[in-house]
């Protein structure tokens, strides 16, 4: 019998369908012990509200790690700061979700867990609590004194990097730097090796522009800031194609020969990829010292606690951050 790892999981917006996604996963057993970080009176509304029988015990880091069996839940309390409504956004709640991503990463931090779930949050209530919060790839970023954080989308069959995430469209321009997107690439390409077992990576990097600048024609940016980065990693070893035209990249004369796809901004590929693979597909934070995935929706309000919700992509990143936990192990 293996180690049994621990994965910590925060549900995200309490009021969201991030607690309904813990107690679906709670239906089967696992081959790691779950964690959920949140307050149990969530847990325990929301079994009720849709008729499903679930056990709770309370987390305990000195005990050996167990497996996760079906019906039960191990849980990390953190109390909302006033109940929560399935559906219904509270403001006073919002450092309530903060709070638990900052359990969940001193515990990976600490090595009490192998990797971080995370469910949907709602940037929009965060914000209205008066935190500054743009999403969960930068707020890890900063929790964990990375420098850089690079999001992933991945999906059967194609795996999807950002050079700039939450940012509006046009930002982007002056937002690109040479230096940073040396540095995704690095980050990319190391943890495709690390978490993912790809011992040569191929990647493939869009221009910003249409036709990829037609040569300066349509704008500079691939010339002055996005082909001198691809040179520069070149020549450190990396298998770098690009800057190819956005609209021709995503065909399978040259996906057939990528392990992943860097775009320049949020929509420009993530489309692609969502329409591919929506309700399958997993956000990945690449770059932290820890393990991080994610679902690859927001928190459905109008299904919290009664609606039918596509559980694809919960289980979907809960068996990345296993996979990559156990990829890390072996290479560790």
């Amino acid at each position: 019998m293996g180690e049994v790892s621990r994965i910590a999981l925060t549900p995200g917006e309490p009021a969201g369908i991030g607690p309904d996604l813990c107690l679906f996963l709670a239906q089967q057993s696992h081959s790691v012990e779950l964690v959920i970080v949140t307050d149990p009176a969530i847990l325990v509304e929301r079994a009720a509200s849709r008729k499903i029988p679930l056990r709770l015990r309370t987390f305990d880091e000195r005990a050996s790690p167990q497996r996760s069996e079906a019906g039960e839940l191990a849980v990390l309390p953190v109390v909302t700061a006033v109940p929560s409504c399935a559906g219904s956004l509270d403001p006073r709640n919002a450092r309530h979700v903060l709070k638990t991503l900052d359990l969940a990463v001193r515990g990976c931090m600490e090595n009490c867990f192998a990797a971080l779930v995370t469910g949907p949050v709602h940037k929009g209530i965060i914000n209205d609590a008066g935190i500054p919060f743009t999403g969960h790839t930068e707020y890890l970023r900063d929790r964990t004194g990375a420098q850089q954080a690079v999001m992933m989308l991945v999906t059967e069959g194609l795996r999807v990097a950002l050079a700039t995430t939450h940012i509006p469209l046009a930002a982007v321009s002056q937002s690109l730097d040479q230096h940073q997107l040396e540095q995704t690439l690095r980050i990319l390409d190391i943890s495709l090796r690390r978490y993912f077992g790809i011992s040569k990576p191929h990647l493939l990097v869009s221009g910003l522009n249409p036709h990829a600048g037609e040569g300066g024609h349509l704008g500079h940016e691939e010339i002055d800031i996005i082909a001198p980065a691809l040179e520069t990693v070149r020549a450190e070893g990396l298998r770098i194609s690009g800057p190819l035209p956005a609209d021709t990249l995503f065909t399978p004369k040259y996906l057939a020969q990528a392990d992943a796809v860097v775009t320049m901004y949020h929509d420009q590929g993530l489309p692609v990829l969502k329409y591919i693979g929506f309700g399958r597909a997993v956000n990945i934070t690449l770059g932290l010292p820890i393990i991080r995935t994610s679902v690859d929706h927001g928190t459905a309000l109008e299904l919290a606690g009664r609606g039918e919700i596509n559980t694809g992509s919960i289980h979907a990143a809960l068996d990345c951050a296993v996979n990559m936990a156990t990829h890390a192990r072996r290479d560790a």
